[in-house]
């Protein structure tokens, strides 16, 4: 039966377009399309779906390379034009359409310079029932903003808003832009503060659109020349640091330079030191609370049941260590006096003096340098004390140094960048916030060095004075200082 199944005509098609996506052979698709259509073949969503996925990113020359001697302009609008087709012969059919259908009929309107039907398209999307995605707002967002409708672009933005659909640093330095371009200070102001929230660091290429609105002619005339200081302290307040709300502060020309911060968070071009934002306790008992159920659904549940257990037992502690990355921080091979040297350092730092959680994985505890008396005795000597836990086989230990670090609410010594799916699914929110106050990352010159949280937030920062310091993602503060873009100008008296 299977067999059967799987020689029925509209498999076989499957089965042909799914090559021809894999391998983005968009000619041959339309080949068997039409063939297809030629015999009677039924389509469904799913064929339609690739046709369409193969059409639209031809039409935006997104595919690889032009096909049997096709130029580039040729593919493209054969994208465009069959794409269309398609698209209206599959509403013909009534095949129901899902997300990934309006999408890909979204980037075709694109491709078209027509953002009005690709934003209708999300429009009848939700409509029909289907919560529209991130990707799904990106032809009529992108759209608008190259052709300067700044309006129609924000219309959008409220559109995701209200499908509750959060922007990221493509669509919000997009949006920013285009409010410069058509010199719309408020829309200016709102996204930078879009970008501080959701964003912190800034890539290269939104610190210039950034740098260009501070630049600008019409930056130097927007802004209150009086205002009201304690208005301003209040709204710091309410905020928890590093931003008051109220609106550009001051008047005149800004002063924009590409700087650093000293050790302590002082800007080495306008002298003004940046603040610590602090975390709700509130926030970090909820985040804890929620580790070992996404724990859970990728570990052991007994093993991470067991480990919590055992943290009850023995915590808390002033910092965890995730022992592999730490003791094999040369690449060379595994050293556990790496290791101890940062056990050391640790405990020195701690004001009860006592030993860190070190978080190994079973397999760095027995066999390998583990075996060499010196180490074996020092890996007892841990496990007496407490401070020692191996993770089970087939573990992730990722997940349980994370989660001692995290529920103890103490330091956590890794260079891991925790960038992975893993803590993907952690968010965007709470958990960059964390990591920053608590990671202490090493580096190996002459043994090991620890280097501390900053005591300063890396975030866009608006200050009490109308000041603005924006962190870029270039450097790491370890080997090569972070930049940061500092704009600040003459201020005014405030009343």
């Amino acid at each position: 039966m299977k067999k059967a199944r799987m020689e029925l005509p509209e498999n076989i098609l499957k089965h042909k377009l799914d090559m021809c996506s894999r391998h983005r052979k968009l000619i041959e698709a339309l080949q068997l399309y039409d063939e297809a259509r030629r015999n009677g073949v039924q389509l469904s969503y799913h064929h339609y779906n690739v046709l369409l996925y193969l059409c639209s990113f031809a039409a935006v020359g997104s595919l690889a390379e032009s096909e049997d001697g096709e130029d580039d302009v040729n593919v493209k609008n054969l994208g465009m034009t069959r794409g269309i087709e398609i698209y209206q012969q599959m509403n013909i059919d009534k095949v129901a359409p899902n997300e990934a259908t309006f999408t890909n009929a979204a980037r075709l309107a694109a491709a078209m310079e027509d953002p009005e039907m690709a934003f209708d398209l999300v429009k009848q999307m939700k409509s029909s029932g289907i919560p529209p995605r991130l990707r799904s707002y990106g032809p009529a967002l992108f759209g608008f903003c190259e052709k300067g409708e700044a309006s129609k672009a924000f219309d959008v933005d409220a559109h995701m808003i209200e499908c509750g659909v959060v922007a990221e640093e493509s669509e919000l330095a997009a949006l920013l832009e285009v409010a410069i371009e058509r010199k719309i200070g408020e829309k200016v102001y709102e996204m930078l503060h879009r970008l501080r929230s959701s964003v912190r660091q800034v890539s290269e290429s939104t610190a210039k659109v950034v740098e260009k609105w501070f630049r600008s002619d019409y930056a130097t005339d927007v802004g209150k020349e009086t205002w009201d200081a304690a208005k301003i302290k209040e709204g710091i307040v309410n905020g928890g640091g590093g931003w008051h709300g109220q609106g550009w502060l001051g008047n005149g020309r800004w002063r924009v330079t590409r700087t650093n911060m000293d050790m302590k968070g002082v800007c080495q071009s306008c002298d003004e030191k940046l603040v610590c934002i602090d975390i709700d306790p509130a926030e970090t008992a909820h985040f804890a609370g929620s580790l070992p159920k996404l724990a859970c659904q990728k570990e052991s549940k007994v093993n991470f049941l067991k480990f919590e257990e055992w943290l009850r037992q023995h915590g808390p502690f002033d910092a965890v260590i995730d022992g592999a990355n730490v003791g094999m921080q040369n690449q060379h091979y595994f050293s556990f006096f790496d290791l101890n040297s940062t056990v050391n350092q640790l405990r020195q730092l701690s004001p009860s003096k006592k030993l860190p959680l070190v978080i190994l994985h079973r397999s760095r505890v027995h066999g390998g340098p583990a075996e060499d008396p010196k180490n074996r005795r020092l890996l007892q000597r841990w496990k007496e004390s407490g401070a020692l836990y191996a993770t089970p086989a087939g573990s992730n230990d990722d997940w349980y140094w994370l989660y001692a670090a995290v529920s103890c609410n103490c330091l956590l010594v890794t260079n891991d960048e925790m960038r992975d799916h893993l803590f993907q699914l952690l968010g965007t929110s709470f958990f960059p916030r964390w990591k920053e106050k608590h990671q202490v990352r090493t580096s190996f010159s002459r043994g090991v060095r620890l280097h501390m949280p900053p005591p300063y937030s890396i975030i866009i920062q608006e200050s009490e004075n109308g000041s603005w310091h924006v962190p870029t993602v270039t450097g790491d503060d370890i080997g090569n200082p972070r930049q940061w873009l500092c704009a600040t100008r003459a201020l005014y008296l405030s009343k």
